[in-house]
């Protein structure tokens, strides 16, 4: 893949300005601030684009986002305070099971605009909890549906899973939801698919969602002023596939949305994390080792899996560019491989331990940079960053022509500095 040369240039200053082998995470803020114009705007009118800052809660992305969607969408009390830090008045959504009493009442209190309710016991819960503060929470009831979904990565409704209702429960809490006047039940969550790559069928899907949602208004009586459409919009790790047409996506949204009846008076808002941050991130790991095992090449980087999980957890190879480091200072021989197909691996202690397996490559020597794109997303955010308790990597973000350089944690590579 290509390499931005703001990104090269910004890799270049750090290895340039540290003593050590560098490994560092580079986020493009002027590009996600860009992304996240186009997809603002061109989505159609009533639908309302959020962050799910489960994907990455950097401070700098969230403070770039915070100005630009209509607001962020939470599991967790820690990231609902998050959000509050990266702009005090944003809008929270949150979701994920599990909730506890605490995270429940601390939601109310902070006026969180919707809690995504997954179980009917949750649902009782949320309900006791906000008359002990006499309070109004406003709802929407999360639907594990039933029937055939999209092909995607991960699913988390159209089966057993630990997600949401039932749909055969969705009667009683309709009622359980109608009976209190702790609940304000503005709608419906559904958010069944993660990382779909195809634009029609997530259309569909959105469409099917709908349908469901008038049916149960009609049903129960229901005024029902937003539809949660969830994220589950893909990002195409592997080459194989172009990535998703967003355009084709909300123009065949726009014909959903531009229907007559119930789908005129709904708000449809989506939850993406992934589509909207994985594009701004690298991840450059400097190569400390070059070898040959059983017949196959290897490359061992300053880093690994311990910074950048998502390669290992869904088993594809995360693809990079060879950024060459021609400078050379030991008195000894620099290990090269040329035209050989080579795994990527880091300094973690298991076979498990891969960023990338068997990519062809023109050059690498150790010395050189591997970056790795498309880590805005799910990189940092869900690694065990102190396995074997090695060095966190610097961060740098880049904007506008500056470069910023800040380590992470006590154990990062440098401290923050600007250029």
């Amino acid at each position: 893949m290509n390499l931005p040369s703001r990104i090269e240039c910004a890799v270049r200053r750090a290895v340039a300005t540290h003593d050590g082998p560098m490994c560092a995470y580079v986020y493009d803020l002027g590009a996600l601030r860009a992304h996240a114009r186009r997809l603002v705007s061109t989505l159609p009118e009533r639908c309302r684009l959020f962050y799910a800052i489960k994907a990455n809660s950097d401070p700098s992305i969230l403070r770039t986002l915070s100005g630009l969607v209509s607001g962020f969408e939470v599991a967790s009390i820690g990231e609902a305070r998050e959000a509050r830090e990266a702009k005090a008045s944003i809008p929270i959504m949150f979701g994920g099971p599990g909730k506890t009493d605490d995270e429940l009442a601390a939601a109310i209190r902070l006026g969180i605009q919707t809690l995504h309710v997954e179980s009917l016991h949750e649902l009782r819960r949320a309900q006791y909890i906000a008359a002990r503060l006499n309070q109004q929470v406003p709802v929407l009831l999360r639907v594990n549906i039933r029937g055939a979904l999209p092909t995607s990565t991960l699913r988390m409704g159209g089966g057993a899973t630990q997600f949401g209702l039932d749909e055969a429960d969705v009667p009683e809490a309709i009622a359980l939801a109608q009976a209190s006047p702790q609940s304000l039940l503005r709608g419906f969550h559904f958010h069944s698919v993660s990382n779909n790559l195809d634009a029609a069928s997530h259309v569909a899907l959105i469409r099917d969602y709908l349908r469901r949602a008038e049916h149960w208004a009609r049903v129960f009586g229901l005024t029902v002023d937003c539809i949660n459409a969830g994220g589950g919009i893909g990002v195409n790790y592997g080459g194989t596939q172009q990535q998703f047409d967003w355009l084709a996506f909300v123009q065949g949204l726009k014909e959903v949305v531009e229907g007559k009846g119930f789908v005129q008076d709904v708000s449809i808002l989506f939850e993406c994390g992934r589509y909207l941050t994985a594009f701004c991130g690298y991840y450059a790991a400097e190569v400390l080792d070059l070898k040959r095992n059983h017949g196959k090449a290897f490359a061992i980087v300053r880093g690994g899996t311990h910074h950048c999980r998502l390669p290992a957890s869904w088993q594809h190879s995360q693809p990079f560019t060879v950024l060459p480091v021609d400078s050379w200072s030991p008195p000894i021989s620099r290990p090269e491989i040329r035209g050989e197909a080579i795994t990527i691996a880091g300094q973690l202690c298991t076979p498990k331990d891969i960023l990338a397996r068997d990519c062809l490559i023109d050059r690498v020597r150790v010395g050189d940079i591997i970056v790795f794109h498309l880590v805005g997303a799910y990189g940092w955010s869900i690694s065990h960053h102190n396995f074997l308790s090695h060095p966190h990597p610097a961060r740098l973000y880049v904007d506008e022509g500056e470069i910023e350089m800040a380590k992470v944690g006590v154990s990062g590579m440098m401290d923050g500095t600007s250029s």
